[in-house]
């Protein structure tokens, strides 16, 4: 079971990956050789999967962010279809679903053209019925951050007040501008 401390670390750790535990320590009142110890035992548990970088796909040529609905014909196809994706370079995400598809993916790839030739590439695998893309104009939330409820009065590691209420405002504003 994850305790106070526990849930307090990881949250510290989505949203700063990087930080030493003698700064978490700090936070969760813990000596540092704690929370070392803590956060190895989160590891082992598979709780804690891995530390990564978060990249910006535009920068890196990837501007064009599509989710593509995939239906199978039948069972026998499932696993040869989610191994196959597994292998794509720009498909980020495969998830086998209930509903009228069988997989929904995420993919994220250079132009139009590079979707095109994924697509051509699923619609011709052995099983595959039919897909539904929906190309992404906009991304207002993308995250991969859990978020834990807080005890009463705590506020969440990370979370910066300052920058949320000058959001606010700025939204506030904003709207009354558009009056």
């Amino acid at each position: 079971m994850l305790d106070e401390i526990d849930m307090t670390i990881l949250s510290i750790l989505q949203q700063h990956g990087r930080r030493h535990h003698a700064e978490i320590a700090k936070e969760v009142d813990l000596s540092p050789p704690a929370v070392m110890e803590r956060v190895k035992k989160l590891e082992l548990r598979g709780i804690i999967k891995g530390y990564h970088a978060l990249l910006d796909a535009k920068v890196l040529g990837k501007d064009v962010v599509a989710f593509i609905g995939v239906s199978v014909g039948h069972q026998r196809f499932i696993t040869a279809f989610a191994s196959h994706m597994v292998r794509q370079h720009d498909v980020l995400e495969c998830h086998h679903v209930t509903g009228e598809e069988s997989f929904i993916l995420k993919v994220k790839t250079a132009n139009t053209d590079s979707l095109e030739r994924l697509l051509g590439e699923i619609r011709s695998m052995e099983g595959v019925t039919r897909t539904v893309t929906k190309v992404v104009l906009s991304t207002p939330k993308e995250s991969q951050v859990l978020e834990f409820e807080q005890p009463d009065g705590l506020e969440s590691p990370g979370e910066d007040k300052t920058f949320m209420e000058g959001t606010e405002k700025k939204k506030l504003a904003e709207g009354s501008r558009g009056k």
